[in-house]
């Protein structure tokens, strides 16, 4: 376990290091290594990973903040939240190279045999069944899928109706997953014996698994969520789940049992949120508790049953430093990025669905001033903002007689009596618009949103016909005189079809031509062909211009840093 524990706290040093030696990153991180060893002798590893991240959340912090109490050290609420995000990671990476170590060791052999021993792959060929899942659930391997785990499923469907006689679902409900999963445990063991099926330990473990994610949980999903590398879930009907992996959607092996498992799973859901999904309300967004951002659209609208899309939250905050360093961006775009974010120039940030505008935003936001008063306005709340001082608005569906409803444009408008330094819309898309580049001609500088377009110049165009389509009966040169003076900085972001997102322009608005905006390109991304491995090949350039907002860029004294990032 030392070992272990070093090799964390050496990959912390390392991130300490890169991070320029920031203070508070510093303190946090040194924290993580002083907790990371109680937190392991406090938990089994096999109900960390079972656990769900927002009980896995609860519990730690409940852990960490008695140390540190004990310590006489206090943390506000957003220490409190990066240093358990820390410690869940941290955890993560010790019990996955804790697992990888135990399953590679060689076999015990005595000291007189002097024959090889045995391969891992020779002794599970020739252990019993029974043998095999002990010697792979003590090595921490995942039960393999297939024919497997379609007796474990039918197992599960046998015995489930008569678990759900012989408990009392509405208590279950509200037990905590390990004393529920504890009890379920005993039951299903004796139902097994009665049925006549034969189970090993492993397969018996991951069949109670399975039975509490069906009670308590989001069922089949829950595997699903807990794979760090998949950023999208898409249900479409019981049998078709698809995932995203490294910006390739692939259809997964996970299937419900049926039309009303999938509308189990989506009431549960919505009803965490006290909104409802059925025939009146057929259409719902809505987020998970670790704030993974949910669509449900249910039959007769979705023709071949549920459709379920999740767009999963990330435990790891994305930064433009980490961006430039997987090539999203270049070094001279974040540089801009970061100056222009710091002289408070206002952001619209362009591109498709799945294309990374909310990650950009996140990015974004770090570099905003900690003591400034940040308000945020977004359908389903996803935007991860760092910042001390933020308030979270969301909007409101309407009731069942279709009343009630709060829209973006009215918590726009409510945001302007909340003293904001800046205001973060998640998407604009709607009447709101024209509220929003009021806001920003109004004194709230450094106000970012996105917005879905193929182009700086179509994102523009979609701001006019939003304001027209709101009912406002302007003229189109006072319209696109407001968008000049309200734009500075256009961000256009792509899915590119390697599957990598890469900042395909960096654009700014200059002004007015007669009744045309002027724009220049500051940087723009120039496809150069392909690789062997199916990469995309191509290189961000600099059109070399002076930006219109250096001398803003100097009153904030960044000036010179600019034009050396535009050479």
């Amino acid at each position: 376990m030392v070992a272990l524990v070093d090799n964390i706290a050496k990959r912390t040093q390392r991130a300490r290091d890169a991070s320029g030696g920031d203070d508070s990153p510093i303190d946090l991180m040194h924290l993580r290594s002083e907790l990371l060893p109680l937190l392991i002798e406090n938990i089994n590893e096999s109900d960390f990973f079972v656990m769900p991240r927002g009980e896995k959340a609860a519990w730690i912090s409940k852990l960490a903040m008695q140390e540190l109490s004990n310590k006489g050290l206090v943390l506000n609420s957003l220490q409190e939240r990066n240093l358990i995000t820390a410690l869940i990671q941290a955890g993560i990476e010790y019990f996955k190279e804790k697992r990888e170590i135990e399953f590679s060791k060689p076999a015990i052999t005595s000291e007189l045999d002097v024959t090889a021993p045995p391969s891992l792959e020779d002794e599970n060929r020739a252990a019993p069944a029974e043998t095999k899942a002990v010697f792979e659930e003590q090595a921490g391997v995942t039960p393999p899928s297939g024919k497997d785990q379609n007796r474990i499923e039918k197992a599960a469907e046998q015995i489930r109706p008569i678990l759900l006689e012989r408990m009392d679902v509405a208590v279950a409900s509200k037990m905590l997953r390990g004393e529920l999963a504890s009890q379920i445990t005993d039951l299903v063991s004796a139902v097994l014996k009665e049925e006549k099926i034969q189970l090993n330990t492993l397969e018996s473990r991951n069949l109670v698994t399975i039975l509490v994610n069906d009670m308590l949980g989001l069922g089949p999903l829950e595997s699903l969520l807990s794979d760090e590398a998949i950023t999208d879930i898409l249900v479409n009907g019981p049998a078709q789940i698809y995932v995203e992996r490294g910006g390739k959607l692939v259809l997964s092996d996970v299937v419900f049992r049926d039309n009303a498992h999938v509308m189990t799973i989506a009431s549960r859901i919505v009803s965490n949120m006290g909104r409802r999904v059925d025939e009146s309300s057929p259409l719902v967004d809505a987020r998970l508790d670790d704030g993974s951002r949910v669509n449900i659209i249910i039959p007769p609208l979705a023709i071949d049953g549920p459709t379920i899309s999740i767009r999963k939250f990330s435990e790891q905050s994305i930064t433009l430093e980490m961006m430039a360093r997987q090539q999203n961006l270049s070094h001279a775009m974040m540089t801009v990025l970061q100056i222009a974010s710091r002289c408070k120039m206002n952001v619209l940030i362009s591109g498709g669905t799945g294309s990374g505008k909310t990650t950009m935003l996140n990015a974004m936001s770090r570099m905003i001033d900690l003591g400034e008063r940040v308000v945020t306005i977004e359908d389903a709340a996803e935007l991860q903002l760092q910042q001390p001082h933020v308030v979270r608005l969301e909007t409101r569906p309407p009731n069942l007689e279709g009343n009630g409803e709060i829209s973006m444009r009215d918590l726009v408008k409510n945001s302007l009596r909340m003293r904001p330094d800046r205001i973060i819309l998640g998407e604009v898309r709607g009447s709101e618009a024209l509220d929003m580049l009021q806001a920003m001609n109004t004194g709230h500088e450094g106000s970012m949103g996105t917005i879905h377009a193929n182009n700086p110049r179509e994102s523009l165009t979609r701001l006019e016909n939003m304001i027209a389509m709101g009912g406002f009966n302007l003229p189109a040169a006072a319209m696109r005189q407001q968008i000049a003076s309200a734009i500075d900085i256009i961000i256009q972001i792509s899915r590119m079809r390697d599957g990598v997102r890469r900042i395909t322009s960096i654009t700014e608005v200059v002004g007015m031509e007669g009744d045309i905006i002027t724009m220049q390109e500051l940087f723009s991304y120039k496809f150069e062909g392909e690789g062997s491995d199916g990469m995309l090949i191509g290189s961000f350039l600099s059109s070399g211009l002076r930006p219109n907002f250096s001398e803003k860029a100097r009153y904030f004294g960044l000036d010179r840093p600019l034009i050396e990032a535009l050479k």
